[in-house]
């Protein structure tokens, strides 16, 4: 299937008026495998072995080649949230202009059930949900406030007020839109930074639809190793080896037999495979066992 045709122009919903359209799309996982093979003069050959190249560029972070998979999006976004999109000075960006049009008349809402806790141990995240009975309240007061503060905006326009100025009292909720165009490198990291489980929820909505919905579909073998290296994987520093290996010391004085062919780790003929050498040289680095196969 041509994900490509099915995909650009696809919008996705989110919050409570945001949204994510596709406007253009460049690229896929076979130009990721073109542009490595081109490197040791290899063309576009084809392989039975394109899912391990793609692991294998994820997993030593040989990122260059994801640069020829470009994605061009057309996004609505509360203000607040943008402010930390646009962080990710990666990307080309456009923006829907308040000093040449009207802001756009929509604010992100919150339901009574979604007013969350101030985080005791992440000064810049939260944490639990408050009652809804108090969210009731906080959010009965902010649709008055978004009422008045759109009545004051149309007030000091019809007043003559120019729009670079009226705008300035506008709250950080109001919904901007934005073009944004950026390389698969760089959008992974984007998703691996705000997809993570602490990164601001509104922002993490976003980054979730972008990932599970769009990257899995247009380079659906680089999004599987993304996930399993990036998403779903874990760095482990010196101390953290040393502290493992104490453990299995004592634990596991004897090397134990590790389920390798589910894992993916082995070849038909009971090998192991390239990543399955890796992971028994981080095996031996961390613990001393030594998972050599003959």
């Amino acid at each position: 299937m041509n994900y490509k045709q099915v995909l650009i122009g696809k919008k996705f919903d989110v919050l409570n008026d945001g949204f994510i359209q596709i406007v253009d799309l460049m690229g896929t996982d076979e130009d990721i495998l073109n542009a490595a093979r081109i490197s040791y003069s290899k063309g576009i050959t084809k392989r039975s072995s394109d899912k391990a190249l793609i692991r294998y560029l994820m997993r030593h972070q040989h990122s260059t080649p994801f640069e020829m998979c470009k994605i061009k999006l057309h996004i609505r976004v509360p203000m607040d949230t943008w402010r930390q999109w646009v962080r990710h000075r990666t990307a080309s960006v456009n923006e829907y202009s308040t000093r040449y049009s009207e802001a756009i008349d929509s604010f992100q809402t919150t339901a009574p059930d979604a007013w969350r806790t101030q985080s005791s141990t992440n000064k810049q995240g939260s944490d639990e949900f408050l009652d809804i009975k108090i969210g009731e309240d906080l959010s009965s007061k902010e649709r008055a406030f978004h009422s008045l503060a759109r009545d004051i905006y149309q007030q000091r326009l019809a007043k003559g007020v120019a729009r670079e100025q009226a705008r300035k009292d506008l709250p950080l909720s109001t919904y901007t839109e934005a073009y944004w165009s950026i390389d698969l490198r760089n959008l992974l990291n984007f998703l691996r930074l705000r997809m993570e489980e602490h990164a601001q929820l509104e922002i993490r909505e976003y980054a979730n639809i972008i990932g599970n919905e769009i990257v899995s579909k247009w380079c659906p073998e680089a999004w599987k190793a993304f996930k399993n290296y990036s998403l779903k994987g874990m760095n482990l520093s010196e101390t953290d080896q040393k502290a493992l290996r104490s453990i299995i010391e004592i634990s596991c004085p004897e090397t134990p037999e590790l389920e390798l062919k589910e894992a993916g780790y082995l070849t038909k003929t009971g090998k192991l495979n390239r990543e399955g050498q890796e992971f028994a040289k981080k095996l031996y680095t961390i613990t001393g066992m030594d998972m050599v196969r003959d």
